[in-house]
């Protein structure tokens, strides 16, 4: 190997991200109420940083989707190169660096688990471990949630937020996310309908709905938050029985919203026929996952439920008083 081809491989920086699921308050968050979102540590997105081939630039290799792209071949409105171009611009460096960036992750995409926030945060973190120009989690989220409004128009700021903390966290759109203690432990299934969530059309639909109507959208959103707020001190006491019902409750409201649909239906019903606390849908709805809260030994039949009504993937994430600064 020469040495030039040598210096090619090194690695300059690299960068993670986990995935996340909203345990309650999704949509309604949009609109000024609260959520509770967690990530999911066992799918991750990744990136690494090294040097191009001198005079190229800036190349962008997407291996999932088999994508290979210049930064300057790209408007803008890309999110990938969105996120690259704030980093730069923050580390106050220009877009002709001779660099090679390579993207994979193992996150479903339009599931409502953040793939986009994941892949945009872990290219972020190593593009800035490449420059050494350090960025605390909260300019990773405040650089990422720009990618977000590409994405999906008029975003919470949630994924941003849980993706770039890795933390479970309470958040109020506009204020400082804060992560808080769980009291107990909670198993959470979750599983993918098979069908992609397009969280930017259901959105969308929700503010033209909430427009319509604002009266009832905004008591449906009320009534959200303060599921939410239970769901906090159920989570802050061990509460899981408790937080199965503010779950399965939150899942009827969503359906009203009109952001459910069959797929997300059957799975919650089967889940709960199995024996789950409770479950309901996550993220943008009509389609992408469904959680279920579940004690350990029912973790097994319930699993098995939701692959027999149609799971195409299932997942799993524990939260514990350990998961809480």
């Amino acid at each position: 190997m020469t040495k030039s081809n040598s210096i090619s491989k090194r690695v300059y920086g690299r960068g993670s991200a986990p995935g996340k699921i909203i345990l309650l308050g999704e949509h309604a968050v949009v609109y000024g109420r609260p959520a509770i979102a967690v990530p999911v540590s066992d799918v991750r997105a990744h990136a690494t940083v090294q040097p191009g081939r001198h005079g190229t630039g800036i190349v962008i290799h997407a291996l999932d989707i088999g994508r290979h792209y210049l930064l300057d071949a790209v408007p803008p409105t890309d999110p990938i190169a969105c996120v690259i171009r704030e980093v730069l611009a923050h580390c106050g460096l220009p877009s002709h660096l001779d660099i090679d960036i390579t993207i994979t992750s193992d996150i479903p995409i339009a599931s409502g688990m953040g793939s986009g926030a994941a892949v945009a945060t872990a290219v972020v973190r190593a593009l800035a471990t490449a420059l050494a120009c350090p960025l605390d989690d909260a300019m990773v989220s405040e650089i990422v949630y720009k990618s977000e409004t590409l994405l999906h128009g008029t975003p919470s700021g949630i994924d941003n937020t849980v993706v770039a903390y890795e933390r479970p966290i309470w958040f109020v759109r506009g204020r400082p996310p804060a992560p808080f203690s769980v009291g107990g432990t909670f198993h959470l299934l979750i599983a993918d309908t098979g069908v992609p969530s397009p969280t930017r059309t259901t959105v969308g639909d929700v503010r033209m709905a909430w427009e319509r109507d604002t009266e009832r959208y905004e008591a449906l959103f009320d009534a959200i938050g303060e599921l939410v707020q239970a769901a906090r001190s159920a989570l802050q006491q061990g509460d899981a029985l408790h937080l199965g019902t503010l779950m399965q409750r939150n899942h009827t409201l969503l359906r009203e919203m009109g952001v459910s649909a069959e797929a997300n239906d059957r799975l919650v019903e089967a889940a709960l026929e199995a024996g789950a606390y409770g479950a309901k849908l996550s993220g943008g709805g009509r389609g992408g996952n469904v959680i279920a809260l579940v004690a350990e030994e029912q973790r097994a039949p319930v699993a098995h439920a939701l692959e027999a009504a149609g799971a195409v993937r299932l997942l799993s994430t524990t939260l514990t008083p350990e998961d809480a600064p």
